[in-house]
């Protein structure tokens, strides 16, 4: 296992090198600024070695973005970029920070009897159903278990749709869908990325049905797309949404290695 600040390099390096297939990079000050399809975005982060960031360098990025159509973001590993923090709310962006984990001991967990796992083809036509199942588990984190989110058939969901398949067929994302009586009741994805030999993969999108929370199914289908990902990868990381969501996957064998910054225009909680 490499020293702990190897292990944030190698974080920093996956998150330079995921937006270079179908991204642009220009540079903000200290910042690169991926460019690319509005359908699947990426975050501006801080250049290895370009400095602090300041106000002025998020200003410019979130100009970029939004002239590109695309969100305003900004993300960054706080020990790595100690002073973004700052920057970014000093340029009107709300700032919170995960907890970043990485896979050092993978554990078991199975799913619950009756409950099927299986990897998403690209040609699946369940697929905006699945991306369905997670919007409704996201829209209401801890919300009530009846809750549904009507099915988004806008030109920008089908995007997004296409997107994803796209990447399923060339390997960039490997997603799973877990279910129960003919219904898809757990999804979650990796996403792999080949680093001068070395692929790592980060662990994403991992949601369940809200109202078939507290089954485990959340720890079981973490479990599988790390013993997935490690059939491949040299290193499996994630961010979790928050303290609570980080012990779950600590019970699947993961430790807390640092924690991740997020800034966008969200209103200050």
């Amino acid at each position: 296992m490499p020293s702990r600040p190897g292990l944030l390099e190698c974080i920093e390096r996956y998150f330079a090198t995921a937006p270079l297939p179908d991204a642009r990079v220009q540079q903000a000050g200290a910042l690169d600024v991926p460019i690319g399809d509005p359908s699947w975005p990426y975050p501006a982060r801080p250049r290895a070695g370009a400095g602090a960031v300041t106000a002025d360098d998020v200003r410019a990025a979130v100009a970029l973005q939004e002239a590109a159509g695309l969100p305003a973001a900004l993300e960054w590993i706080p020990e790595r970029a100690p002073g973004a923090a700052a920057a970014a709310r000093a340029a009107g962006l709300t700032v919170e920070e995960l907890p970043l984990l990485v896979s050092v001991d993978q554990v078991e967990l199975l799913l619950p009897t009756g409950v099927r796992l299986y990897v998403v083809g690209a040609d699946d036509p369940e697929l905006p159903h699945y991306q369905q199942v997670a919007a409704t588990a996201f829209a209401h984190p801890g919300g009530p278990a009846d809750v549904d989110v009507p099915p988004d058939t806008s030109d920008e969901a089908l995007a997004r749709t296409a997107v994803l398949r796209e990447r399923i067929a060339a390997g960039r994302t490997v997603m799973m869908v877990a279910v129960e009586n003919g219904e898809a009741v757990a999804v979650g994805s990796h996403q792999p990325v080949d680093i001068d030999g070395t692929e790592v993969s980060e662990i994403v999108g991992l949601a369940t049905s809200p109202r078939l929370r507290g089954r485990g199914l959340g720890a079981g289908m973490a479990s599988a797309l790390v013993a997935h990902a490690s059939e491949t990868a040299d290193m499996v990381f994630l961010a979790a949404g928050d303290d609570d969501v980080a012990r779950v996957y600590e019970r699947v064998g993961f430790a807390w290695l640092a924690s991740t910054a997020v800034a966008d225009r969200r209103p200050a909680a």
